[in-house]
């Protein structure tokens, strides 16, 4: 029987290739695994001390002048003054001259700097991610470190990584560089192929990071190693060609090509030969930085500022006699952009929190990275309605242009969200997150039947223990609302279920879609009982934005359930009815947003007012008349006003 079950299970099992393989036992788990347990247990609140200093983020702040980064005529000036002076630093350690930041300080401090340019943001974003410093900080020999920690610490090397080519972007090895072992006058040595394009900071980098698939054909070395491996060049290496750029929507970033066709010692794999082959691990394990902290944050910067702006503008943007924030229409639209927002910084909090307790969840950085992007653009497409003529011209006045121009260069990079949202979030979740999945997984392909049978014991223990939960909940996760505990038990129930699918779940990607987006929503919805615990801006609208997410989710699990096979007569009862938008709710909001000075605050938090056209807005929307002859103070400089004005937005016209 057990052999019989055994094989059951086995034929079910899709086939797993090694960097599959390798991605799933890569990082850990936290409250991915914690919902589909069906409980759920939050991190401590990290406090931080601020280690990098206020005076050199402000004289960023106050000197920039908004001009176009790259490609300028000044020699890359702000490329070169942001690693002169150690924005590039915040993943290395103080012993070599960085400023190693505590995830929550870097994720306040990317916020910053991306609300004030977006490509500024990148450039800063970039080399404190996946790159030759994490890689080096983790994996590098001690000479290595020695050799190239210090120069990336304080400027003296500008950093990228290439991974990406022609013809592999969400596949990330389909179409890897080809490399193999050669001997060159008796030494052994790495020859490789080097096409990679869309790297960003490219054509600026003097050490480069390069991914390639290496082969040992005529079988030089002992170790008899092979597979994805990671190297180091610099820019002066023989044969290497950085001549060519790409310019992503103009959003003013150095982005480009590494060309050629080169030889480089064994030494220069990161980690030295032994690494040779180790590569894919090392890059899934170095993921959570820029899915997890570095993109949520630029879309945290960029709902902000469209958010805190849209707010301000309302008040003082009259049309048809009477501003326009009395409009409906424009309410409707801005509590959806207060909605997103409020649910993108609660996760950035939560996600924060999670990896400064020295975690790194594969399953959860996903989310947030495919989540907070996408509702980016949601927060920014209302932002650009509501500002409407002033959104589509270029200059001082409109502060979203270039937010919206850069939004589809965030969805992209770091694997397209569709395939992010369909193949690796509930697909890739599902055997990663589940308490028990990945260990029967690992038995059948292990072939060990004796583990199988304990492994299978525990899964069915898990799966009638949360199905019977379904009929009868009381309390089983204090702490939240019964409508967000019922549903978390819900969807592992249903989990179970789902799990029966096996491989077909790789074919099944509208299923795996829809499963992603509940397991998605239920992470938000605790975000944002997270964020609420610890800064209490607003009940009322953390109360709307968890009941909103729970009824999404109702539809969602009722069209999953809907999708089944013949089992889904066992979860009939799970199905909800969806509640219907109430139009009193939606307006009760508004007024919420608009007259609790505490949701300001929180949305105002980490997002710089210094010389830009947001802080004109914030004294417009303080200010609704401005009298003949009064002295007041727009965008730093003492003003008089010469003649009667009483809308305020006229004035600033």
């Amino acid at each position: 029987m057990s052999r019989v079950l055994f094989n059951f299970v086995k034929s079910k099992i899709p086939k797993i290739s090694s960097t599959e393989l390798i991605a799933l036992q890569s990082g850990n788990t936290s409250l991915d695994r914690n919902i589909l347990q069906g409980k759920i247990k939050f991190p401590k609140k990290h406090v931080y001390k601020q280690k990098f200093p206020e005076q050199k983020l402000n004289e960023l702040f106050n000197t920039f002048d908004n001009s176009r980064i790259y490609p300028n005529k000044n020699n890359n000036y702000w490329i070169n003054y942001l690693a002169k002076n150690k924005y590039f630093s915040f993943l290395i350690d103080e012993s070599y001259g960085g400023i190693k930041l505590s995830v929550n300080e870097m994720s306040s401090l990317l916020t910053k700097v991306a609300s004030v340019d977006p490509a500024l943001g990148v450039i800063t974003m970039v080399p404190n991610s996946l790159g030759p410093g994490e890689l080096l900080t983790h994996y590098g020999t001690q000479e290595q470190k020695t050799k190239y920690l210090p120069g990336l610490a304080d400027g003296t090397y500008i950093p990228c990584f290439g991974l990406t080519g022609p013809n592999n972007g969400s596949d990330a090895t389909g179409s890897i560089d080809e490399a193999e072992i050669v001997n060159v006058k008796g030494r052994h040595m790495i020859k490789v192929n080097l096409n990679k394009r869309y790297i960003t900071l490219a054509p600026v980098s003097n050490l480069m990071g390069i991914a390639f698939n290496l082969n040992d054909p005529q079988e030089i070395l002992e170790s008899k190693k092979n597979g994805i491996t990671v190297a180091l060049v610099e820019r002066e290496h023989m044969g290497l060609i950085q001549d060519t750029h790409h310019n992503p929507l103009n959003a003013g970033f150095p982005n480009g090509t590494i060309k050629g066709d080169i030889l480089i010692d064994l030494e220069q794999v990161i980690g030295g030969p032994e690494n040779i082959g180790n590569g894919w691990k090392m890059l899934m394990e170095c993921l959570s930085a820029g899915r997890g902290i570095s993109l949520p944050a630029t879309a945290n910067a960029s709902s902000k500022v469209a958010t805190f702006g849209i707010m301000n503008y309302i008040k003082v943007r009259d049309q048809f006699k009477m501003p326009i924030g009395n409009m409906e229409a424009i309410q409707e639209k801005v509590n959806a952009m207060v909605y997103n927002t409020w649910i993108i910084q609660s996760s950035v909090e939560l996600m924060n929190d999670i990896l400064d307790e020295g975690n790194s969840p594969a399953v959860l950085s996903a989310i947030m990275k495919q989540q907070t992007t996408e509702r980016g653009r949601e927060v920014l497409n209302h932002g650009m309605d509501i500002h409407g003529g002033a959104a589509i011209c270029i200059g001082y006045n409109n502060f979203m242009e270039k937010f919206y121009r850069a939004a589809p260069i965030g969805i992209t990079v770091e694997g397209s969200n569709t395939l992010t949202r369909s193949l690796i979030i509930f697909g890739q979740g599902l055997n990663k997150s589940h308490p028990f999945i990945f260990p029967l997984l690992d038995s059948v392909l292990k072939e060990d039947i004796n583990k199988f049978n304990s492994d299978f014991k525990n899964i069915l223990i898990h799966s009638l223990k949360l199905y019977g939960l379904t009929f009868n909940i009381s309390n089983f996760i204090p702490g939240i609302s019964k409508s967000l505990e019922n549903q978390i038990i819900d969807f592992a129930a249903l989990t179970n279920f789902v799990a029966l699918k096996g491989g077909a779940l790789k074919r099944e990607q509208m299923f795996s879609g829809t499963m992603a987006d509940i397991f998605s929503n239920l992470y938000l919805a605790l975000s944002v009982h997270y964020y609420h615990n610890h800064y209490n801006a607003s009940l009322k609208l953390t109360d709307y934005i968890i009941n909103k997410l729970v009824n999404e989710n109702k539809k969602l699990i009722n069209c999953a359930i809907s999708n089944l096979g013949p089992e889904r007569i066992l979860l009939n009862h799970l199905k909800k009815n969806p509640d219907s938008l109430n139009f009193n709710t939606e307006r009760e909001i508004f007024n919420e947003i608009m007259n609790n000075p505490k949701i300001m605050r929180e949305i105002k938090k980490n997002i710089v007012l210094n010389n830009n056209i947001l802080s004109d807005l914030e004294f417009a929307g303080n200010n609704e008349k401005i009298l003949n002859g009064q002295e007041i103070f727009i965008d730093n400089k003492l003003l008089k006003v010469k003649k009667k004005v009483i809308n305020v937005g006229e004035y600033l016209n």
